[in-house]
């Protein structure tokens, strides 16, 4: 995930506060300022359900900014309590819009950040539903937004667990800010690939479970991936061609896309997996052939 006015809804346009951006790009580690961030997520941190008002308009002040129109989007994002900071990666020497909550402007809320490549346009997205719950999952994310140009991360902003019964589970939940942004994503016909992690013990014998979800849009670029996954000696269970568990056909985002017929995939990669740095670079490597074939 990778995203607004109070709970009593969105202040109108004459009293609307002033647009937050910061006016010279900030020079970050974006790998570290990320991790920075997942860090202090668990599942006692706080969780509170984001209005639809809130979360339309980060979805908006989103893609007024994918646009080109940062005034206007700086302008909705504050709106919801959010601000926009452009970002240099100091690694890559890339440029990022960086779209999250205010620092110390309220408690945090637990929404997500969003993540936009600069360089050029919006290509392709990539999304981390579980940061921390599915630990080191961000990490692919994160460098593929460096490797590949385009790119757009969609960060949630709590352990799945931190809300009442699973509010918090945005892969599962259509009134969140993570699917809101996702969805104004495929609105624009951005195809995503969605990263996930699993216990090894869940799906014995597979380091990477891949699925197209509930569509079939992404056959041929999920076809590629696997490819490229067994070209890197790594373990794949190709949902389309057999029985895979966590083959992620109720997740939302996905159903979202197969309803737009906009390529998904699902991508589940296993504890060892991501504890492994070289493992972590094969994984990389191969995400990046996929999102190259969407740019």
């Amino acid at each position: 995930m990778i995203l607004l006015a109070s709970a009593c809804g969105t202040p109108p346009a004459e009293t609307a506060p002033p647009t937050h951006t910061t006016p010279h790009p900030t020079t970050v580690d974006l790998e570290a300022r990320i991790t920075a961030f997942t860090s202090g997520l668990d599942e006692r941190r706080h969780y509170r359900p984001p209005g639809y008002r809130e979360r339309t308009a980060v979805a908006k002040g989103t893609a007024l900014l994918l646009d080109g129109r940062r005034r206007d989007a700086g302008r909705e994002l504050a709106r919801a309590g959010y601000a926009l900071t452009e970002l240099t990666d100091r690694p890559s020497g890339r440029r990022y819009a960086e779209i999250a909550e205010r620092t110390g402007a309220q408690p945090a809320r637990g929404w997500g950040r969003v993540y936009v490549e600069l360089s050029s346009a919006p290509k392709w997205s990539v999304q981390v539903p579980h940061p921390v719950a599915d630990a080191r999952s961000e990490m692919p994310a994160v460098r593929l937004v460096r490797a590949a140009p385009g790119g757009v991360l969609v960060l949630a902003g709590a352990h799945r667990t931190a809300g009442r019964g699973n509010a918090a589970d945005v892969a599962h939940r259509t009134d969140t800010v993570f699917h809101t942004v996702v969805r104004a994503l495929v609105d624009r016909k951005l195809p995503g690939v969605q990263l996930h992690g699993f216990a090894d013990k869940s799906a014995p014998g597979f380091d990477v479970v891949a699925s197209t979800g509930a569509g079939t849009a992404a056959l041929a670029d999920g076809r590629s991936f696997a490819d490229a996954m067994r070209e890197q000696e790594l373990r794949i269970c190709r949902a389309w061609a057999r029985r895979c568990e966590l083959a992620g056909r109720t997740n939302v985002q996905g159903r979202a896309a197969a309803a737009a017929e906009v390529p998904f995939l699902h991508v589940e990669f296993s504890r060892t997996v991501r504890d492994d740095e070289t493992r972590i670079r094969k994984v990389v490597r191969s995400l990046t052939k996929l999102v190259k074939r969407w740019s």
